[in-house]
């Protein structure tokens, strides 16, 4: 038999913590029964004090029960039973004492209470309204409790009230029956604790009690609550995803539903009642009292209502979550608390609405019953409850009618079920997807409300600019934001969006998000309104136009920004049939859960028995993990989760351990950190001596161990912005800069602050850098403004947007303002609105300043020569005309960089170095000023001091580049790349089924672009915190990462999630490859640098082969001709798939300097070649696959410096490099004909490192470089 589990380790508890029975004391029952008898039934109104009768805490078998256990389960043993009794005993078979009966002397069991339980006031609870005596049976009832300990940690109660006859023939004194007493009726509760908020579950659970219960004999009741207590007790809780547990409790089968993941709560409880109780509008103004942190009471009637409503509510603003006191039940005696001058949630009977409206001061009152919501009086006058924001409220009242609030309506059309299980089933069923409907109803709400307010967060310096915020809300919803804003709920949920947290509110901000927001976000421009956004607030009915789907890589002729759609002004997920009307509920069908029946528990409960549920309860996992698709790792994870929890209960820590590291592969989310650590600490001498054996579950217990030391706390302090108050050096400029969300780039930062010291120290003051701030948001304020006729917005393209406008100026064309867009400047004419072009940046031939005569004196003009035009255009700009000449000179140079480079990047930092001018002339305003924001000029400057075409060969194979470091304070070294094609599949989302370029940038920092048209598909995420050495597409659903870390991490390429991690290697991943020419490979080669080589399955994530090279240093590995090919830096060695050594290629044998080690190798099948190149080398070197005995080819590489990589690309072969370019040290490209043997091109658009190269459907090829520029390049391939 198993052994027990260690008593050190503290185990996770089950379904029950507690379970009490209360009622009133035997004396006062005794006083109340001599009542009865000398003055009748009629006098019996008096309220009596409920106390703890008996309470029963799991452990329900003791140590001691598990090492004597009986052979024969089904043998009546001396189980020790873990209760409390109040003031008596269990009496002997031979004399039953009643509930009446004296007390005993003998002293009752000391037990354990679980924390935040307090046996004074359960009682209270358990009977709010006091202990009545009836004068005739009432009907059984259940409430509802939530307790909270002094570390605000919770617990929930669920409550049975049933009635007894004082004295009835099953109640004995001393032996003896005693008389009758008619018409007296006394009320006892049953209080079920656990952990977890499973209402609905365990009210069926206390239902199935009750039944048993109410006929049986007094002396009996402990032994049926010690029953169900016990059962309950080894119950385990769900994991978090889509497995539902179920068992059997007598006549009703039990459903446990799992919360959704880690983050979400757990839902037991009917989401629409409130909705029964009150109107729409209401709704808003309760969960406004809520976000704004009221003093708020609850009032009903139905002591039930009370609690589920409240946590109705809560579960209508998560992710916020209340931070305050949260007592959804005040007994009659604790109606003090509303007397608190905090905030606080509360719940009173209806009873005592009047007492509590006259007595407190500042309260929302809730009456449940009427619906309705009132204020305490003495404060009627100055209650501050403001609106929900307008168009979010109209749309949440809108869906909350469309919802099918009445289960009666939606099975009206069906039959009577006669079967009892089938008719839960269904009802479960019409609630769940309500449910659904609702989280989605109020999510949407709480996204329409809160979405943009990760536009004004600095995720670096963890800083939210509450005031810029509130400048983009509509002047009526002031009131709203300025409240819930200064909360405690949004101070957490502010520390969620800045640690990046993707839960329910993040993913559908990202699953709403509109075409144009997405492209906003990767954009380094200032915020200023597009041309779409413009015309979406002159139309609300613009309706989302569909683009075809894009599966192949583009022609990459001409990239230009993708045209916009227009702006989802609701928030209803992208309707992919056409546009419908946004207001109606999202039609959302849950998935339907996953359901395992737990084995029957046997009685009488000891330790045999259970230890046979324990053993059945594993079989049945294990026969459940045995007939399971291999690709449902999902499920596969929850099954192996409960595995462990049930071999942890029945002490086999090491089992428990394997499967526990099993989630690695399977859904590491669920991963029990605390409780393996727990396990660990606890292990026995023999256990340490059998892990030690196990190699991998050393690994997981060094890593479990060490990761305390390793890791360092989160950091989740919030700043809000404020403006500096002393004087700051470059340093705190910049970070100050960067707070404020107006420019991230480090070097522009640098810029602007030698452009606001010229001339003085270099140190700017706290009233120089609020003018430059305040004139900045003034600018971008009155950009917000700017409202363009539609004659105008014609002529521009979608995504442009009015950056500057002249004051109105006499031009050539006429008389009105010159606009400015990152593309073109066109003239706004005056008097009767209209549209005149002056050119686009990139038609620029020359731009002068010069001065044109008027009168007796001479007026700035700004004179623009453009190459499809004779006639230059003119502009009497007067005193704007230095600062627009600088303008105008930066975006022409920054445009005309971007073409020659191909490089959009270069118009949107030019763009922001032209703002920045313009704040920079506002802040001075001193005839300095233009020299001072001509230091911003950096594009002109750089075009003028060097020019910097690129070589004829490079601009014709060059096709595009883009930046995966946008937005960050400095480029990132671009370690990986891997194009994966795109898969037209019904079931996926339009953008995921395009092709997409993944981007491993340093520390872990992964970025994938949407390759149909360049735009950021994913910003950066992390799969650890090392550094990525390769990747590699699994099948079309998983991209693999190996890390220096040694774990590979394992993507979901649709939820864009990492959620498994293989952890069989002990040193540095350094390749990932699979078989080429498979569509659907079957298995995935993997090595590290310590020489190791493993073959995993796809479907099942287990190693199916492995074998040691004899030396480390393993780099790279190749498949061909039925042969692993491994560089291991001294050689190439080719071995068998049984891991013995065929063939070898050293380094030594080749070179006279054996200082050199080979970097990288290609193997071309068709040539039957072996390309390598080696450290401090500029050449390659070609072997023949016939005899590598033989001395390799050379092919020399001009101006090379150092080998980084090299890839095939059907009949050549690409090589990344450093090396002269122009006569600078540069990123290189070359280009090797496969077949001559000879360099036919050199790339040279890197400003840094070619560090690694992919290839995208042998058509492109796609080049990253190092930090210095951290930028990839799309090539033409031939």
């Amino acid at each position: 038999m198993a052994e027990a589990a260690s008593p050190h380790l503290s185990l996770p508890s089950g379904l029950l913590e507690l379970c009490a029975l209360l009622g009133a004391p035997r004396d006062s029952l005794r006083s109340l029964e001599q009542v009865a008898y000398k003055k009748g039934v009629k006098h019996l109104s008096a309220l009596l004090d409920p106390e703890v009768l008996s309470i029963f805490v799991p452990p329900f078998i003791s140590k001691e029960d598990s090492q004597t256990a009986g052979a024969n389960c089904g043998t009546l043993g001396k189980t020790r039973m873990r209760s409390l009794r109040k003031k008596r005993e269990k009496p002997r078979p031979e004399q039953w004492k009643g509930l009446l009966g004296p007390p005993r002397a003998s002293e009752p069991e000391d037990v354990a209470v679980p924390g935040g339980v307090d046996l004074l006031t359960l009682p209270q609870l358990c009977f709010p309204g006091g202990v009545c005596v009836a004068t005739e049976p009432k009907e059984d009832c259940v409430h509802f409790l939530v307790l909270t300990d002094v570390c605000g940690n919770r617990t929930y109660g669920v409550v049975a009230q049933y009635y007894r006859p004082l004295h009835d023939d099953y109640c004995f004194y001393n032996g003896k029956t005693h008389r009758e007493c008619p018409g007296c009726f006394v009320p006892f509760a049953v209080c079920v604790v656990s952990r977890f908020p499973y209402y609905n579950s365990l009210k069926d659970c206390l239902s199935c009690l009750l039944a048993h219960l109410k006929p049986c004999k007094d002396f009996e009741v402990d032994s049926h609550i010690k029953d169900f207590a016990a059962k309950l007790s080894l119950i385990p809780s769900p994991p978090p995803g889509p497995l539902h547990l179920v068992f059997n409790m007598k006549s009703l089968q039990i459903v446990l539903p799992a919360r959704a993941d880690l983050e979400s709560p757990i839902l037991d409880l009917d989401l629409h009642l409130p909705l029964l109780c009150f109107r729409p509008e209401k709704v808003l103004q309760i969960l406004t009292c809520i976000l704004t942190e009221q003093r708020i009471v609850f009032f009903s009637s139905d002591w039930a209502l009370l609690t589920l409503v409240t946590e109705c509510f809560m579960a209508y603003l998560y992710p916020l979550q209340w931070q305050h006191p949260f007592v959804p039940i005040l007994s009659d005696q604790m109606l003090d608390f509303v007397m608190a001058p905090t905030s606080f949630l509360m719940g009173c009977h209806l009873d005592h609405f009047e007492e509590v409206s006259k007595e407190a001061d500042g309260l929302v009152l809730i009456n449940i019953d009427h619906g309705s919501i009132t204020y305490s009086k003495s404060t009627d006058d100055n209650v501050d409850i403001p609106d929900v924001p307008l168009l979010a409220a109209q749309t949440f009242i809108q869906r909350v009618q469309s919802l099918q609030l009445h289960h009666e309506l939606h099975a009206a059309h069906l039959l009577s079920s006669t079967d009892l299980k089938e008719g839960r089933a269904h009802r479960r069923s019409w609630q769940q997807k309500l449910n659904c409907q609702i989280q989605q109803t109020t999510l949407q709400l709480l996204v329409s409300i809160f979405r943009d307010v990760k536009n004004h967060l600095n995720y670096e310096h963890r800083v939210f600019n509450s005031e810029e915020f509130l400048k983009t809300r509509a002047p009526g919803d002031h009131r709203f934001y300025k409240q819930v804003l200064d909360t405690y709920m949004f101070h957490s949920f502010l520390k969620a969006r800045l640690n990046r947290r993707m839960d329910a509110f993040a993913q559908m901000d990202l699953d709403t998000q509109s075409e144009e927001d997405r492209i906003n976000g990767m954009l380094l421009s200032p915020r200023r309104p597009t041309v779409e956004k413009i015309a979406s607030r002159k139309s609300s009915h613009l309706c989302v136009t569909h683009r075809r789907m894009v599966v192949s890589m583009p022609n990459l002729q001409d990239i230009a920004m993708p045209e916009l759609a227009p702006r989802n002004s609701s928030l209803r997920l992208t309707d992919t049939a056409g546009c419908r009307g946004s207001s109606g509920v999202l039609n959302v069908t849950p998935k339907s859960p996953y359901t395992f029946k737990i084995p029957e528990i046997h009685f009488p409960l000891e330790s045999q028995c259970v230890q046979a549920y324990y053993t059945r309860f594993v079989s049945m996992l294990s026969e459940a993990m045995c007939i399971l698709a291999p690709d449902n790792s999902l499920l596969l994870a929850r099954y192996l989760y409960l595995r462990g929890l049930v071999y942890l209960m029945q002490g086999q820590l090491l089992n428990a351990l394997l499967d526990f590291q099993n989630l690695y592969k399977t859904d590491i989310r669920i991963f029990p950190t605390d409780l393996v650590k727990r396990t660990v600490e606890s292990m026995s001498a023999p256990e340490w001596e059998r892990a030690e054996q196990a190699p991998e579950l050393m690994r997981l217990i060094s890593e479990i161990l060490d990761k305390p030391h390793e890791a360092s706390k989160l950091d989740d302090h919030v700043k809000n912005f404020k403006l500096p108050k002393k004087h700051m050096q470059l340093g705190d400029f910049m970070k100050r800069v960067q707070e404020s969300g107006i420019v991230k780039d480090a070097s522009t930062i640098h810029r602007l602050f030698e452009a606001l010291t010229v001339g003085q120290e270099k140190q700017i003051d706290p009233e120089t850098f609020k003018d430059f701030y305040n004139c900045w948001k003034e600018t971008e304020a009155e950009a917000q403004e700017v409202s363009l006729p539609w004659l105008v917005m014609e002529h521009l393209d979608k995504n442009e947007c009015v950056c500057k406008l002249s004051s109105s100026v006499k031009t050539n064309l006429g008389v009105g303002k010159i606009a400015m867009t990152q593309k073109r400047l066109f003239l706004l004419t005056e008097g009767r609105p209209g549209y005149l072009e002056i050119s686009t940046f990139r038609n620029i031939e020359e731009v002068k300043r010069t001065s044109t005569a008027f009168v007796l004196r001479r007026i700035p003009t700004l004179k623009i020569r453009v190459a499809s035009k004779k006639e230059v255009f003119e502009a009497n700009l007067k005193t704007e005309c230095d600062l627009w000449h600088l303008m105008v000179k930066e975006m022409w140079a920054g445009k005309k960089l971007a073409d020659d480079h191909k490089d959009p990047h270069y118009v949107q930092q030019a763009l922001t170095n032209v703002l920045l001018m313009d704040a920079v002339v506002g802040t001075l305003q001193s005839p300095g000023a233009i020299y001072a924001a001509s230091k911003l000029s950096y594009f002109d400057k750089t075009s003028n001091e060097m020019p910097m075409t690129l070589p004829e060969t490079t601009l014709e194979t060059l096709k595009h580049k883009i930046n995966p470091s946008a937005g960050e304070a400095f480029p990132q070294a671009v370690d990986v790349l891997l194009y994966t094609p795109g898969h037209l599949d019904p079931a996926e989302k339009v953008e995921d089924a395009h092709p997409k370029l993944w981007c491993a940038l340093s520390e872990g920092n992964v970025t994938v672009f949407d390759a149909s048209s360049w735009t950021i598909h994913q910003r950066s995420f992390k799969v650890g915190t090392a550094k990525v050495n390769c990747m590699v597409m699994a099948d079309q659903n998983q991209v693999w990462v190996g890390s220096e870390d040694s774990v590979i991490y394992i993507i979901n390429v649709h939820s864009m999630s990492c959620n498994k991690q293989l952890t069989a290697h002990c040193s540095s991943v350094t390749d990932l490859i699979v078989q080429d020419g498979q569509e659907a490979p079957s298995d995935v080669y993997s090595c590290s640098m310590d020489g190791t080589v493993l073959v995993w399955n796809v479907s099942t994530l287990q190693v199916t082969s492995r074998f040691q090279l004899p030396r480390g240093g393993l780099t790279s590995i190749r498949l061909h001709g039925g042969r692993l090919w491994c560089c291991t830096g001294n050689s190439i060695m080719v071995m068998k798939m049984n891991g013995s050594l065929h063939q070898e290629l050293k380094i030594e044998e080749n070179f006279k300097d054996t200082s050199t080690s080979f970097l990288a190798f290609q193997l071309l099948p068709e040539e039957e070649q072996l390309w390598a190149a080696c450290a401090g080398r500029s050449e390659v070197y070609i072997w023949s696959l016939k005899d590598l005995a033989q001395p390799p080819q050379r092919v020399p590489l001009k101006d090379c410096s150092e080998i980084n990589c090299m890839i095939r690309v059907k009949k050549q072969v690409w090589v990344g490099s450093r090396g002269l370019g122009q006569g600078t040290p540069k990123g290189k490209i070359y280009v090797i004909d496969a077949e001559r043997k000879t360099v036919e091109k050199e790339l040279v658009a890197h400003m840094d490192t070619v560090r690694t190269l992919c290839s995208a459907e042998d058509r492109y090829v796609l080049s990253g470089s190092g930090r210095e520029e951290g930028k990839v390049a799309i090539w033409k391939g031939e």
